[in-house]
């Protein structure tokens, strides 16, 4: 069986990989590392969860000069030495954990800038010195713009999952970045599909590039290691089915897949009501949020990802067992895409997708390009028991693993939380500054007219005396059925 130490992979870096028990290479890293080990241009194609990441990662790391090396004195201080372009935020951070891992033992430094995030500690980080920086195109533009990062003398440009950037309208930002780099520097183009603007690309910046493609890389093939299911779906059952999926055996991370960001955060919110580590992962969240909820996703401290479409794309968790399609994709590439979370690196993995009625159409040309056998999908509910036998849901399970918050009982003398108002204290010894007819009372006379009034009360039809408080007029009801109150007496 190859080993990277085979492939002629430096021991400083076998030896992290051998710490995380990683010896034999994937095929894409098997067929690419001894041609890219040379330095020679390089277009991967290979299907996501490959293993692009090392097939690039180890030439980059490899051909970089460590601070061990007696050449290192005569790089210019602190300029990065390689540069690696990912399409997202979440994509870019992943990719550098790996580059961190196998840099160990090298001592090489590496920096993740990516929108979202402050400019200072990247600045600070860049002003510095860093041999290898990993980011998306819009922040690395930035930088380049005021003048803080100098690609002048990178040996090594990496454009990771090509086929996003150009979905995600970034190709013009990756244009200019490859004109900031020198033209001797080795390029190495990964991407899932070749369509035609990547491919002019490949043939505008590289020099006689070797096409190798690991299995096929067609956008409409699924991984066969991922076992598909698709239910026709009622949309108000589909928060107890998967409450009922998340106690199935054998499961283990779960990505929920939402057409929408708020149909997102509802679903989050209807599991972690209903007991569930649930979390969701949307744009409408700020940057370190989602980084929270990832690291939580990856340690393990989330059992339920909720994402739409734009912030799941880079997502490389390992251990996801099931993926879960809330809605129908759009398309069969994103299908190919949400499902491809799951199966990774050569693990087994569930894919399960929800078809509404309104969207059996739009299904069928799914399952036609895809050439999958759920051509009419059955009509299912929670309880039924082809979904129970399918998921391996032990019979009697309910979609709930908490009692739901009883609801707390409302009044007319109650706020939005439910609690009791109280209501203010009467002020019995207030002062007015007009009478009741209108009249201003002289505030000077009033504490003496209290007093007054409480040791003798005037009788009715008696005179006001001059200086006394103003006498509190009585209204009486009307003896007779229509007849009106008679007025107090002057």
């Amino acid at each position: 069986m190859t080993t990277f130490k085979d492939l002629g992979v430096h021991p400083e870096i076998c030896a992290p990989l051998e710490r995380k028990g990683i010896t034999t290479p994937f095929a894409i890293q098997e067929m690419t590392l001894s041609v890219a080990l040379q330095g020679t241009d390089l277009i991967g194609q290979a299907r996501t969860g490959s293993g692009k990441t090392l097939a690039f990662g180890i030439p980059v790391v490899q051909r970089s000069v460590s601070p061990k090396d007696p050449d290192y004195i005569d790089l210019p201080q602190g300029k990065p030495q390689a540069l690696i372009v990912a399409p997202t935020r979440e994509l870019a951070m992943q990719v550098s954990a790996e580059i961190s891992l196998i840099s160990e033992d090298r001592g090489l430094r590496v920096l993740t800038v990516y929108g979202g995030a402050g400019y200072d500690p990247q600045i600070d980080a860049l002003e510095k010195g860093v041999d290898i920086v990993v980011g998306t195109p819009g922040r690395l533009i930035d930088l380049a713009n005021r003048k803080v990062l100098d690609l002048s003398h990178v040996h090594a440009l990496v454009l990771d999952e090509a086929d996003e950037m150009l979905d995600l309208g970034f190709l013009p930002d990756v244009e200019k970045l490859v004109t900031l780099t020198p033209e001797t520097r080795q390029t190495l183009l990964f991407s899932a599909t070749m369509p035609g603007a990547i491919v002019a690309l490949a043939r505008s910046y590289m020099r006689h590039p070797m096409n190798i493609r690991a299995e096929s890389a067609s956008e409409r093939e699924t991984v066969p290691a991922t076992a598909q299911f698709v239910y026709q779906a009622h949309d108000l059952d589909k928060p107890e089915m998967i409450g009922r999926l998340l106690q199935c055996e054998d499961h283990d991370k779960v990505v929920v897949f939402a057409r929408t960001k708020r149909q997102a955060q509802r679903v989050a919110d209807d599991l972690a009501e209903r007991g569930f580590l649930a979390s969701p992962l949307h744009g409408d969240m700020q940057q370190a949020a989602r980084e929270r909820v990832m690291q939580k996703f990856r340690d393990g401290k989330v059992d339920v990802l909720v994402a739409t479409d734009v912030a799941a794309r880079g997502i490389d968790v390992t251990g996801v067992s099931h993926v879960v399609n809330y809605t129908t994709p759009d398309d069969e590439k994103t299908y190919v895409h949400r499902i491809g979370r799951t199966g990774r690196a050569g693990a087994t993995g569930v894919a399960v997708t929800f078809v509404d009625w309104a969207d059996l159409h739009k299904w069928k040309m799914i399952n036609k390009a895809l050439d999958l056998p759920f051509d009419e999908p059955a009509e299912t509910y929670s309880s039924s028991e082809h979904f129970l036998h399918d998921m391996g849901i032990p019979k009697g399970t309910k979609g709930r693993i908490k009692a739901a918050a009883p609801a707390k009982p409302k009044d007319k003398d109650s706020g939005k939380d439910g609690e009791k108002r109280e209501r203010a204290p009467r002020n019995r010894d207030r002062q007015r500054t007009r009478s009741r007819g209108g009249q201003v009372v002289d505030k000077s006379a009033a504490p003496a007219a209290a007093e007054s009034a409480e040791s003798t009360k005037p009788a009715d039809g008696e005179a006001k005396a001059e200086g006394s408080a103003p006498r509190r007029r009585r209204r009486r009801r009307s003896s007779g059925s229509g007849g009106s109150a008679p007025k107090a007496d002057a």
